[in-house]
């Protein structure tokens, strides 16, 4: 399988130091990129994670094996970018990642989000629709703040967010709760895809365990439903959880990857 020697290849690809993208705001942007053809390949992590995952770095050896551009980066407050979590919006956020598809590629992108990066890659795609050939999602979260937090909170939970400002949250992954802001809450409602159809037509692959206990896989058909493209299609992976990072989950992100992008090769020949 190809995902074996793509994991043996990424425990000595790292240098040193990422590069950096400077905004206009003072703040910076952690990212790295691999040079080749189009499309370029643009990872979009997940809520709280960065662009050393699994994902992240795997995808990276399989697009450099392919001969494929690729840039993987850390949003504001995440990783080695600048800024501080608990300041970060879900605007924010995206537009980071508008401002990496500006500036760091050329011709047609590919987006890739997980979690996170699967509600970011939509909010991306609407602001730059000429300029993406396609998305890949890996356990979208999209309206997650609304549907899968604030929705869950009980009268007293929601009083005291507004009251401190901010609310702590189990963290699957570590002993440190999460902390969430009222801000984010707030300005997360101006960015919702889920309350009607999506204008985007570009193709699009959707991944979601069966088993995720973060992202319920209805999260994924709802985002299937809503895109008005004719060519979506969802994959649920039975007894798997939210991170879809096993060998043969890299292998269907891989084959996705391949196939969005020969198609999008195709149409700039």
């Amino acid at each position: 399988m190809r995902s074996g020697g793509t994991l043996r290849y990424m425990k000595d690809m790292e240098p040193s130091e990422p590069s950096r993208l400077a905004l206009p705001d003072g703040s910076s942007l952690a990212y790295r990129s691999t040079p080749g053809r189009p499309p370029t390949v643009l990872f979009l992590g997940g809520f709280t994670s960065d662009m050393t995952g699994t994902k992240a770095t795997a995808l990276e050896a399989h697009c450099r094996t392919r001969g494929l551009s690729y840039v993987r980066f850390d949003y504001t407050g995440h990783g080695a970018s600048s800024g501080v979590f608990v300041e970060g919006t879900i605007g924010r956020w995206a537009s980071d990642a508008v401002a990496v598809i500006d500036r760091l590629t050329r011709g047609p992108v590919v987006l890739v989000g997980s979690s996170l990066g699967g509600w970011l890659m939509v909010l991306a795609a609407l602001a730059r629709p000429d300029r993406v050939a396609g998305l890949v999602g890996i356990a979208a979260a999209p309206d997650f703040s609304e549907d899968l937090l604030w929705a869950r909170l009980d009268e007293e939970a929601r009083q005291r967010v507004v009251a401190t400002g901010a609310l702590e949250i189990p963290n699957p992954y570590g002993p440190e709760p999460t902390i969430v802001t009222a801000r984010l809450f707030e300005e997360a409602r101006d960015h919702l895809v889920l309350r009607g159809p999506i204008a985007l037509r570009c193709p699009v692959r959707l991944f979601h365990g069966l088993a995720d206990r973060e992202v319920p896989w209805d999260r994924s058909l709802r985002l299937a439903k809503a895109l008005q493209g004719a060519d979506v299609t969802l994959t649920l992976v039975k007894d798997a959880a939210h991170r879809l990072s096993e060998p043969a989950d890299l292998e269907r992100l891989f084959t996705a990857v391949d196939e969005l992008s020969e198609a999008a090769e195709a149409t700039t020949r």
